[in-house]
């Protein structure tokens, strides 16, 4: 991963989400907390339509996100709610279990139903996750899997919501509303799309905006601030036809967000019949293992922005999410986890503790409970947008032009997880990308052997310094192996050397695991030294390139040899 640049870090002890801190850093907090809630509203409602749920789902979910990220977490600037890339598992669940898409609104809400069935369990299978201390596992991913997971999740929201921001119905594979996009822009609804397109005009350009008296109001509240007058000028409220080129179309109260005024009366509660189904041990898994994965990623990235670097308790932070989970499936909430671009817009404000989380979720709660009326004059074009644009940040070409500067073999990874994510489903595209991923090494020469694993010996440097020497490969397979013995060492000595010289092949992952754990230990004063690579020739100019041992063959017998 690239280096992020972040703020240096404060004078004075860092800050602690415990009782006292909530009352020194109120007003840092507070103020955080009520600019993430600006931002997260539209959002919130975005993700749980796209989702297949009812609008109101992600408010329930950021509400209750707010509470156990407060109170069960030690991760202090994480903002827990709905997030964009659990939309395709989402989605996908609902389907299966007999979601219409608005024709049969009692099948439906039955499908809604068993959707947060499987919430309940996977929320408790992540608890049980965060017990067992299985928050390591996010690292066995390889890197290259997770940037193409993201990506092809990207392509799939705007593929999904590109004919809502036109107007016009979603419904189909994701391939085939990606090839309709023509089709959708020459049929559109000139009003809806109108809204729709300045929306994400707006989207689009306010990055590039200099006023920093401007920049305080968050984009997604500017986009409210002028679509719900176009809206009132086109008057939506009320069902109506309009003629448009010679054209006629039909606009009405089903492009607004429609939210019960009542949360009691919103609230849903779980149909665990189809649970133990196929398809509901299908989705378990997924909600569980994909949203835990995205969770710990995203914990780990907001320590990087994180001022004081403060390091969270990752199984901690699993058991949270759970827990979160499981409270919010119960009264009919989406899935959550630590959600990165709130999260770092909570660091960006000024939080200082977990508290400004909290904050976050009450005001929503307070949004939803006295103003509930005015949530149902936002259009749907708008949302769409919002969510078009963050599918276009997940698979911004900038990404693949990343992937392939780390490695061509990074790219071909890459591109299988996503093609295998897009055709089949998002877990079967994980595991294209890892069985991708294991064929290139077994082609750059790592032997079947130290897939398994950890070929290594213990030794001391010559200066006296313990040394693990890797054999045959470090791959990420073994990582976990390698970071558990490297640890051992550290419990004992503040300096290891790793010696790589005996591998044939150390590819991208272990890499930039490598140089993620040298940070970290430098700032515990600790030095990891990495040798024994300088007969190894990068497969890019990117620092985390996978390396691989240049070959040599004997030569005649007067000891000359060919380097390869």
């Amino acid at each position: 991963m690239d280096q992020v640049q972040t703020a240096p870090v404060p004078s004075g002890p860092a800050p602690v989400g415990n009782i006292d801190g909530m009352k020194q850093h109120l007003r840092f907090d507070l103020l955080s907390g009520f600019l993430v809630f600006l931002i997260a509203l539209p959002l919130c409602l975005g993700i749980a339509l796209a989702c297949g749920y009812p609008a109101i789902a992600g408010i329930f979910t950021a509400i209750i996100g707010g509470i156990v990220g407060a109170t069960l977490s030690n991760s202090e600037l994480t903002i827990k709610g709905p997030a964009a890339g659990l939309i395709v598992i989402a989605i996908g669940c609902v389907t299966e279990f007999g979601f219409t898409g608005g024709a049969d609104p009692d099948a439906d809400y039955q499908a809604y139903r068993l959707a947060l069935g499987v919430g309940v369990a996977a929320g408790l299978l992540q608890i049980m996750f965060g017990v067992v201390r299985a928050g390591v596992l996010a690292e066995l991913v390889p890197t290259s899997v997770i940037h193409g997971m993201l990506a092809a999740i990207g392509i799939i929201i705007i593929a999904k919501q590109f004919p809502i921001m036109m107007g016009l119905s979603s419904k189909g594979e994701p391939l085939e509303l990606l090839m309709e996009i023509p089709t959708f822009i020459a049929e559109l609804n000139p009003e809806i799309a109108f809204i729709g397109v300045v929306s994400l005009a707006v989207l689009a350009i306010y990055p590039f905006i200099k006023s920093k008296w401007l920049k305080i109001i968050p984009a997604p509240l500017v986009v409210l601030m002028i679509a719900i007058p176009l809206e009132f000028y086109f008057d939506f409220d009320h069902p109506h036809a309009y003629t448009f080129n010679h054209h006629e179309y039909q606009v009405g109260p089903n492009y607004l967000v429609n939210v019960p005024l009542s949360m009691v009366s919103a609230m849903a509660f779980p149909d665990f019949s189809g649970v133990f189904t196929g398809t509901g041990i299908k989705y378990v898994i997924l909600f569980a293992l994909i949203g835990s994965l995205e969770c710990l990623l995203s914990a780990k990235a907001v320590e990087i922005f994180d001022p004081w670097k403060r390091k969270a308790n990752l199984d901690r932070d699993l058991t949270a999410v759970g827990i979160g989970n499981t409270a919010a499936a119960c009264i009919g909430g989406l899935p959550m986890i630590s959600e990165i671009v709130r999260s770092k817009a909570n660091v960006d404000n000024g939080a200082r503790t977990r508290f400004a989380n909290f904050y976050h979720g009450m005001f929503l709660l307070l949004f939803v409970a006295f103003l509930p009326g005015l949530l149902n004059e936002i259009p749907l074009a708008a949302l769409a947008a919002m969510l078009v644009f963050t599918g276009f940040r997940l698979a911004a070409p900038a990404e693949f032009r990343h992937v392939y500067h780390v490695g061509k073999e990074q790219l071909l990874i890459f591109l299988c997880t996503i093609v295998g994510v897009l055709v089949i489903d998002l877990l079967v595209g994980i595991a294209i990308g890892i069985l991708v991923n294991i064929l290139v090494h077994l082609v750059n020469g790592a032997s079947l052997a130290s897939l398994f694993q950890l070929h290594h010996e213990e030794r001391a440097a010559q200066d006296g310094t313990p040394c693990l020497e890797v054999k045959h490969a470090a791959i990420f397979p073994t990582w976990l192996a390698l970071r558990r013995k490297l640890h051992e060492y550290f419990d004992k000595h503040p300096n290891v050397e790793l010696d790589l010289s005996q591998t044939r092949l150390v590819d991208h992952t272990v890499m930039s695991r490598l140089q993620e754990l040298q940070t970290d230990l430098a700032e515990q004063n600790k030095e990891l030294t990495i040798s024994g690579l300088d007969e190894h020739q990068p497969l890019s100019n990117h620092k985390a390139a996978a390396r691989k041992k240049k070959l040599v063959t004997s030569g005649p017998p007067n000891g000359s040899s060919v380097s390869q």
